[in-house]
């Protein structure tokens, strides 16, 4: 069983259909619907290329074939960062929040390695509204970002100052709430106070009010982590930050579908 709405399938469908008829590549083992369906099971199921040839009746290559062109294909509909500020909230401020993406790296892969969640990953930056929609997803970078930031970026930045967050929120007027990973970031960055009890009594009512209006934001990866595909992903890690675009943009289609 598929948990996804036959609108959605239909969606991705016609996408598929518009790009065969811009390639003038018609003739498919598959039709767009049969491989729209292909592509949702091993997103939402991460089954294997090999198990999803097996029930479709393709060859391994054809799948991964198939897997591969229509990811792309939905990563293209997804927002860049400012198109998804151009309508800021009307609470006139945004969350931003990271997770790692687990991948199945051995522990020889130093750069993939995160010492916080101890284990292998790619690490990857949401902006959600208030409510805790996700409105942009960033690339994804390595589970150790931290340690390989731009060498015109200060040491130990936060990812999101690579991805450009920070001065596209500034540039919109954006409140930014953030937890102490973005400590120091300036701009329009809220951050929580250190201390906790050591602090005085409006620094704690301002802690517990950050919270309180951050925790919205965990949606956003909840919602995410239901396509099991990126709990721990069996692909290429060049091709996790497409994969959370192509999500995204079937999220987009399921709401507002």
């Amino acid at each position: 069983m598929l948990d996804v709405p036959h609108e959605v399938v239909e969606h991705i469908s016609w996408l598929i259909y518009a790009r065969r008829c811009e390639l003038n590549s018609r003739q498919r083992k598959l039709g767009c619907f049969r491989q729209a369906l292909l592509v949702l099971v091993h997103l939402r199921k991460n089954e294997t290329p090999a198990q999803l040839a097996a029930a479709f009746g393709v060859s391994t290559a054809t799948a991964g074939r198939y897997v591969n062109e229509t990811a792309g294909l939905l990563a293209e509909h997804a927002p860049s960062l400012h198109q998804a500020l151009h309508k800021p909230p009307p609470e006139g401020f945004v969350i931003l929040d990271g997770t790692l993406t687990a991948t199945d790296r051995i522990r020889a892969d130093e750069p993939y390695y995160s010492m916080k969640h101890r284990r292998h990953g790619m690490n990857v930056q949401v902006v959600a509204a208030p409510d805790g929609t996700p409105l942009w997803f960033s690339r994804a970078l390595p589970g150790r970002t931290h340690d390989l930031t731009s060498p015109s970026l200060r040491p130990g930045a936060p990812p999101a100052r690579a991805h450009g967050v920070i001065q596209a929120c500034l540039s919109h007027q954006l409140l930014v709430l953030a937890d102490r990973a973005c400590q120091g970031a300036g701009a329009t960055v809220r951050t929580p106070y250190y201390g906790h009890r050591d602090l005085p009594e409006h620094y704690q009512r301002y802690n517990r009010d950050h919270t309180r209006l951050r925790a919205p934001g965990e949606r956003a990866f909840a919602r995410l982590k239901q396509w099991r595909i990126l709990r721990k992903a069996r692909c290429s890690t060049n091709r996790i930050g497409r994969t959370v675009a192509a999500i995204h943009a079937i999220e987009i289609a399921w709401r507002s579908g």
